[in-house]
């Protein structure tokens, strides 16, 4: 940073975004603009194995996947509170709150060169703890380009990294993790029923519908994958649970909505999650999925994410039928217009 203005040129010290490799740290800048206030200068790939992984067709133009702006808003917030609230380098950082709102769709279309994302915050609360900041509430904005996209409020807190390993084996230890219970990964969806093209992107298995409308999805955690697992983590991670939230609601707004569209035509514009509880990689994952109360035929989604019984997540997905056609310069562009597309069955009753 120079003068006040951020710089794109080179991505920050992967370490103050808790990223192993540098190809997953997508912050470049930083800088301090009032005593609770921060901006935060991103480039985000236009090419990824996870984040632009999605079915593309002749009426759809690629965009950058929300969950990879939530990303950026997440090392964003990491950052700043490192360099701003002076959390300890050692910190293991728990999310418990996170609501991220897609305000304008079009302005994540991926052009013909690198995007300038800006993101402004503020820490609209700081918790303490011994007269030490030890956690924050974060409201965020993303702009590409210069035109607002989105905005997310995250509640966080951080804990020494001692601590974190106590608490995580005492935890542990408390649990029936033998016999090894989790889902098969051999027992992925194929990757086109959640409008993927790669089924290493695929976090779900073997999906039903019950009597009682919901959709149960049973969710497969591939430690192997680079972008999700980009380092060794002793739980299941905050993006698996993201993707297999979307990935259920995907299906749910398919099943229980009534939208006959393909599923890369369904495009997330809100999520509302809470964190409750760590996920273990020994125990099966489900994803439950219901029509939100009130969505009057829109697809908004109420899901649970848990482990027998054990709610780790509660959240509201809202996805929008991504009607942009491509305009004739091949960028965003068109009238809104609803987009059929095949309808495989992906389902089987329960």
């Amino acid at each position: 940073m120079t003068d006040g203005v951020l710089s794109y040129a080179r991505t920050v010290d992967r370490a103050l975004t808790h990223r192993a490799a540098v190809s997953e740290c997508f912050l470049t800048d930083a800088l301090r603009t009032g005593e609770r206030t921060f901006r935060v200068a991103a480039q985000p790939p236009r090419a990824h194995l996870y984040y632009s992984d999605h079915v593309t067709d002749a009426r759809t133009a690629p965009s950058y996947d929300p969950l990879l702006v939530l990303e950026i808003f997440r090392q964003s917030c990491i950052l700043a509170s490192h360099e701003y609230l002076a959390a300890p380098a050692d910190s293991s950082f728990v999310f418990d709150l996170g609501v991220l709102e897609v305000t304008d769709p079009e302005a994540l279309c991926v052009g013909e060169g690198p995007a300038a994302v800006t993101v402004e915050g503020e820490f609209t609360e700081v918790r303490e703890r011994a007269g030490r900041p030890c956690g924050a509430t974060a409201e965020v904005r993303a702009s590409v380009d210069g035109r607002a996209a989105a905005t997310m409020r995250l509640a966080y807190r951080w804990i020494p990294r001692r601590s974190m390993l106590h608490l995580r084996t005492r935890a542990r230890a408390a649990l029936a993790r033998t016999p090894h219970r989790a889902h098969p990964l051999v027992n992925r969806l194929a990757p086109e029923q959640v409008g993927r093209e790669l089924s290493a992107n695929v976090v779900l298995g073997r999906v039903t519908v019950s009597s009682t409308s919901e959709v149960v999805a049973q969710v497969v955690v591939d430690r192997g994958h680079p972008a999700l697992f980009d380092h060794y983590v002793d739980h299941i991670p905050g993006a698996v649970m993201f993707e297999a939230l979307r990935q259920t609601a995907t299906a749910a707004a398919r099943e229980l909505c009534g939208l006959d569209v393909a599923p890369q035509h369904l495009a997330l514009t809100g999520c509302e999650v809470a964190f409750r509880k760590f996920g273990e990689f020994e125990l099966p994952t489900d994803c439950r999925a219901r029509v939100a109360e009130g969505a009057d035929g829109r697809p908004v989604l109420d899901l649970v994410l848990e482990q027998e019984g054990d709610v780790l997540a509660t959240a509201r997905v809202t996805l929008a039928v991504r009607e942009r056609a491509l305009s004739e310069r091949g960028g965003c562009g068109g009238r809104d217009v609803m987009v059929p597309g095949p309808r495989p069955r992906l389902l089987t009753a329960a």
